[in-house]
This record gives structure tokens, C-alpha cells and sequence, in this order.
């Protein structure tokens, strides 16, 4: 548990602006819960002499429904969601983008914005599918769009009732998913900028990213007939063959690896659960578990032992000062 970093909500919310200003891009990794969240921020690898490591959260739709057993289908409300994120703020200090899906009607959108910005959550993301959205990923389902002009409105509205530029709202473009292709997403990126967004995510369900590309070479003049330059986004879980550092250098400035530690999570408890079954014992498992003392460390259990221990040693010196005193005293009479 990260208790000892007193970041505000609000320090918390301007830290995403703050990073992308500083190096031009952040890479976000996906949390679900407390626990995943804590993993995600506190991860460190080095590579070629650099230390690397993420640089904020992002709160999926889809594995925040999945951890509770229930599709990615507008099923879970934001009072749930809401839950979650609280979860994932309380043990973690870095950014933290939220995935909004919809954002229903423009009023419930209002009222997400505020609560999200009050937490301090740097930014959402909202979809211009229509209500009840299904997940990108999922082929087989009806991905309808909502008409542009209504979901410029919807940012519209967000924009109005935050209280600071710091608060991010960033539009995700579904035309790659329903199959309008790229002309229709350059339309409604320019809609959408215009309306305010602050930044375009274009999304895609190929392994392709051909069409992503032709986006964001298209990108930059759209972007100087409308006078400014919101932040591009990538979600790269179908085409993972491309680099972060390529995403980067096609303008990419917010990476999000958006359901690894869920699939992750899911593949490993399925396997643990198999390997007791078949070895008759948890002892077959043990290889593919952490120690209890090392998720104890990660949450933050032995600093509350240690603090235990200070306290009962501290309680213990100052019940032996009366002794002190008064056998101080009796050796002076």
C-alpha cells in the first residue's frame, strides 16, 4: 500500500498533462482492483541501463466487469465503477484514466465528469457507440455508432461542467470497429475536436494496423485546419507486433496495454486451480504462487506489523519512565 506518498487528488489529476508534457508520451497499464493496481505501478525493469517502468493506470470497462464475473455489456453501473476506482486510488498515486464507455446521456455524463474529477482521475475515455455499447473485441457483436453530432454534444457537456483544463476528456473513435473505415473517422475526429476533446483514441480490432497508420498520417492536417492538436491514443491489443516506440514515433501520445493483468490473472488462477485438482494437494501449485509473505509486502501488511512493533515498543518505554522516576526518588531520600 503506497501510504507513504501524500499526493492530492488534484496533484494526482494534472500528473498525466504533466508527464506528457515533460516526455511527449505516457504508457498506461491496465488495473482492475487494488491489488493490480498496486503491481502496475510499482513494477521496475531495467533494459539497455534504463530503468523503466509505467506511467499510469487505466480502469477497463471490460476488466473491471469480467473481475466480477458479468460481460463487458453496460451491465455494471458507475456506482460500481465508481467502487473500483476508489479501490485502485487509495493504494496507487500515479495517473489514472478511467474508461467511461458511452457515457450514457449527456446529464449522467456531467455528473461522471465531476465525481471522476473530484477523486482525482486525469482523464476519460468515452466511445461513440451507441447505448448499450458490446466490446470492440468481441467480432461477432453489432457495434452501432452514435451519431457524431449527438456525441459532440456529449463533450461538450463534460467540458462544461469540469472545473479545471486538467480534467482530460478524450474521445475513442469506433469506426475501424464497425467497419465505416478511415474517412469516417477523420469526420468525426474533426467533429470532436471542435467540440472540445482533448484528446482522439482511434481504435482497432485487427492485426493490421494499417488503417491506424493511415489515421494518423492523415491526423496532423486535420489537425491544423482545426487550429489544435488533441492527444492521439493507442490500444495496441490486436496489433501487439508494433512497438511502443513506433507507436510513438507515428504520434502517438498515450499507450494503454488495456487488459493484460486481467487475461494474465485469469490464465493463472484457471491453472492453479487445474494443478490441485490433478496433484491431490496444493503442493503442485506451489511453483505457480506467489509466497504469502510477498503479497504481504506488496499490500502492505508488514508495514503494519512494523508499525505494531514501534508501537509496543514505544508504549513499553514510557511505562518503565514512572519506574525510573521512583526508584530515582528513593535512592535520593
Amino acid at each position: 500500500m503506497i501510504l507513504e506518498n501524500k499526493r492530492s487528488p488534484f496533484e494526482r489529476l494534472k500528473s498525466l498533462r504533466e508527464c506528457i508534457d515533460r516526455k511527449g508520451f505516457a504508457r498506461i497499464m491496465e488495473a482492475h482492483n487494488g491489488l493490480s493496481g498496486i503491481i502496475a505501478e510499482t513494477v521496475r525493469v531495467e533494459k539497455n541501463g534504463q530503468v523503466l517502468e509505467y506511467d499510469g493506470l487505466w480502469e477497463s470497462s471490460l476488466t473491471d466487469s469480467a473481475s466480477k464475473g458479468l460481460p463487458d455489456a453496460s451491465i455494471v453501473g458507475n456506482d460500481s465503477r465508481v467502487h473500483t476506482i476508489n479501490e485502485i486510488l487509495t493504494v496507487t498515486s500515479k495517473p489514472l484514466i478511467v474508461d467511461g464507455d458511452t457515457g450514457g446521456e449527456p446529464a449522467q455524463f456531467e455528473y461522471l465528469v465531476r465525481t471522476l474529477e473530484r477523486l482525482g482521475v486525469s482523464a476519460v475515455i468515452i466511445e461513440d457507440k451507441v447505448y448499450p455499447k458490446r466490446n470492440s473485441l468481441d467480432a461477432a457483436a453489432n457495434q452501432d455508432l452514435e451519431d457524431p453530432w449527438a456525441f459532440a454534444e456529449k463533450i461538450q457537456a463534460g467540458k462544461e461542467v469540469a472545473t479545471t483544463d486538467d480534467f482530460m476528456i478524450i474521445s475513442r473513435l469506433e469506426s475501424l470497429i464497425s467497419g465505416a473505415g478511415v474517412d469516417d473517422a477523420l469526420s468525426r475526429a474533426e467533429q470532436y475536436i471542435q467540440a472540445g476533446t482533448d484528446g482522439i483514441m482511434i481504435h482497432s480490432n485487427k492485426s493490421d494496423p494499417a488503417e491506424i497508420f493511415a489515421f494518423t498520417d492523415a491526423y496532423p492536417a486535420l489537425c491544423q485546419r482545426a487550429g489544435r492538436r488533441p492527444w492521439l491514443v493507442s490500444v495496441p491489443t490486436t496489433y501487439n507486433t508494433i512497438s511502443d516506440d513506433e507507436l510513438i514515433a507515428r504520434g502517438f501520445n498515450i499507450i494503454i496495454h488495456a487488459n493484460h493483468m486481467l487475461r494474465a490473472a485469469h490464465k493463472a488462477m484457471s491453472e492453479v486451480a487445474a494443478a490441485i485438482l490433478v496433484g491431490g494437494s496444493s503442493l503442485a501449485a506451489d511453483p505457480l504462487c506467489a509466497k504469502v509473505k510477498e503479497v504481504f509486502a506488496t499490500v502492505g501488511f508488514d508495514r503494519i506489523t512494523r508499525k505494531d512493533r514501534e508501537r509496543i515498543e514505544a508504549r513499553r518505554l514510557l511505562s518503565s519512565v514512572p519506574d525510573q522516576v521512583e526508584a530515582g526518588s528513593r535512592t535520593r531520600g
